[in-house]
Order: C-alpha cells, then sequence, then structure tokens
C-alpha cells in the first residue's frame, strides 16, 4: 500500500470529495480551458483552478450549484470560473454557446457523496427515506412515482440491464404485485420488495445495486451519457482530452466503445472492399485499461472503490 495522501488545501470538502483527483490532474496538465460537465461540490475544478486553468462548471442539481459557486466564489468573482446550471448530456439548454471549444472536459458520473448522504434526496436505502432520486429538476418523474407506474415488462427489463440482476423478471412481478396493494412511497418498500425475492440473507450490496438500477433509469443517466460523448468530443480543441469517471459497468462500456470506435482508423464493415468512412483515427486512447483509485484513495473515501477512469485525445 502506498503512503496516504493528503488533499492540498481548498480540494477536500464537506459537500464533495474529489474521487481519482491527482489521476484527473495528470491529464488534464496541459489544459487552459476545462468543462467540468459534472461540477457537484467543485472538488475536480478547485483543484484545476488551482493550477491556473479557467473552468466552466454544470450541473443538473441547483442545490450542488449552489454549493460549488459558494466554494469557488472567488474565482467566479475574478472571471476564471463560471457555473451553468443544466445536463451536461443537452449543454446548449445550459447556456453554453455551440461555438465553444475546451482543452479538457471532465465528466464524474454517478451521484455525490453529498447527494447520496442527505436521506431527504432520496437516493439511499436508509429506512423512512423517500424514493426520489432525482439529481435535478428536469427528470421527469421520482423513483415512487417510476416504481409505481412501470409497465412489468419494461421494469423486468431496467433491473436486468441496469443491475445485472438474474432474478429480474421476477423482482418486477413482486413490485407490481406490492404496488397493487399499496403504492411505493419509502426506501423500505423496495428494499422489502428486494427481501421478498432474494430472501432475507439480502443485504447492502443488492439493496445499492437495485437502488442504483432505478436511479440510472430515473435520471436517464446512460441514454444520456450515449448522447453526450460525441457531442463532447467535438468541443474538444485539437489534441484536446475528455476524461470520464464511470461506477457502473453499463457506463464503462459505453465510454470504453465510443474511445475505441474513435480511435480507429477505418470503423466501415469488415466485408467491404473500398474503405468508405473517415479513413483516419479521430484521436487516441490515453488509457489502454481504466484507472482505479489506489487503497489509500478508498480508505479515504469508499465512494472511490467502483471508480473507473478513461481518457481520450482528441487528433491535433
Amino acid at each position: 500500500m502506498s503512503p496516504a495522501r493528503t488533499l492540498p488545501s481548498g480540494r477536500a470538502g464537506t459537500y464533495h470529495v474529489p474521487v481519482l483527483l491527482a489521476e484527473v490532474e495528470t491529464l488534464l496538465a496541459d489544459a487552459d480551458t476545462v468543462l467540468d460537465c459534472t461540477l457537484g461540490g467543485g472538488g475536480h475544478s478547485a483543484a484545476l483552478l488551482e493550477r491556473g486553468m479557467r473552468v466552466t462548471g454544470v450541473d443538473r442539481d441547483p442545490r450542488a450549484l449552489a454549493a460549488a459557486r459558494e466554494r469557488l466564489v472567488d474565482y467566479e468573482r475574478s472571471g476564471q470560473f463560471r457555473a451553468l446550471l443544466g445536463n451536461y448530456a443537452d449543454l446548449p439548454s445550459a447556456g453554453l454557446a455551440d461555438a465553444e471549444r475546451f482543452d479538457g472536459i471532465l465528466l464524474d458520473l454517478g451521484v455525490s457523496s453529498h447527494q447520496f448522504d442527505d436521506p431527504a434526496r432520496g437516493f439511499t436505502f436508509r429506512e423512512g427515506a423517500p424514493l426520489d432520486m432525482r439529481m435535478g429538476t428536469d427528470a421527469d418523474v421520482d423513483a415512487a412515482e417510476l416504481l409505481n407506474t412501470i409497465d412489468e415488462v419494461d421494469l423486468s427489463a431496467l433491473l436486468r440491464n441496469y443491475a445485472d440482476e438474474p432474478r429480474a423478471a421476477k423482482m418486477a412481478r413482486e413490485i407490481v404485485r406490492r404496488r397493487a396493494r399499496r403504492p411505493f412511497a419509502t426506501a423500505d418498500d423496495l428494499v422489502d420488495a428486494i427481501r421478498a425475492v432474494l430472501g432475507p440473507r439480502s443485504g447492502a450490496p443488492d439493496f445499492a445495486r437495485i437502488f442504483q438500477a432505478v436511479r440510472i433509469a430515473v435520471n436517464d443517466e446512460l441514454a444520456g451519457l450515449e448522447r453526450a460523448l460525441p457531442a463532447l468530443r467535438d468541443r474538444l480543441t485539437p489534441g484536446g482530452v475528455l476524461a470520464i469517471i464511470a461506477y457502473h459497468s453499463g457506463e464503462d462500456r459505453l465510454v470504453k466503445n465510443a474511445f475505441r470506435e474513435w480511435s480507429r482508423d477505418c470503423v466501415c464493415p469488415p466485408r467491404l472492399m473500398v474503405c468508405g468512412c473517415r479513413g483516419v483515427a479521430l484521436g487516441e486512447t490515453l488509457t489502454r485499461r481504466p484507472m482505479s483509485a489506489a487503497d489509500d484513495e478508498v480508505d479515504m473515501n469508499v465512494r472511490a472503490r467502483s471508480a473507473r477512469l478513461r481518457a481520450w485525445r482528441r487528433a491535433r
């Protein structure tokens, strides 16, 4: 195990502990302008601002944005930092001009520590917590409404695809049966349904996996990421770097496949006799394998345990 590291002043906060911070700083070291698409409490942005970079931060959560602006108020006053409310999957609606380009773009996907630790936000399976899970006001429904209205077939697919749940059909059927008697309202309702299917030995890892799947569906996270990837690529300056931290296998798979395709000279079908595509790679993948947190970081921040960081550089 490597020696324990401490964060420089200003890099750790009560709102959010940035994951894989040193690795992100290294990957974006040559950037002058950075787009932080998932600003959260501003942990990553604070470190990049300390290095003299100009940062634009975007977040769909108004409370996260307010916390980050308070933390980074001096940088905002000087013009080095600006904060935009919106979803990174639709940056024009957040007020970002179509022509704006950045030397570095960062996504730290998933839920922030503060969102998860606040029971009122409904991301947790703590007893009595509401089934909400909305990251921002742009989500169409909360978790309770989703679970109370989704078709059984679609719910089964959600649990199978987002939670890798082998008993997805049985669990979907159990949720539909229970909601017919009483609508789901709190975390207890979903936990009880999970236990009814997986048995009394089911515990926190099972609950976390199922709750994460519901959260992904509520916030349209995978579809949003898939839409966003080519748009973010096109916002890079020549030689610019896109760095993405994923916590879910589906997210990581989308990122890996996109980076792989962009890094190939030819993307034509194998049997095509003459190349009819672009014929040149759009850039290069910087991480042959995803970067993960060291043991000492996981000891300080358990959220880093499942983090996987990949990076790609646009051709010059």
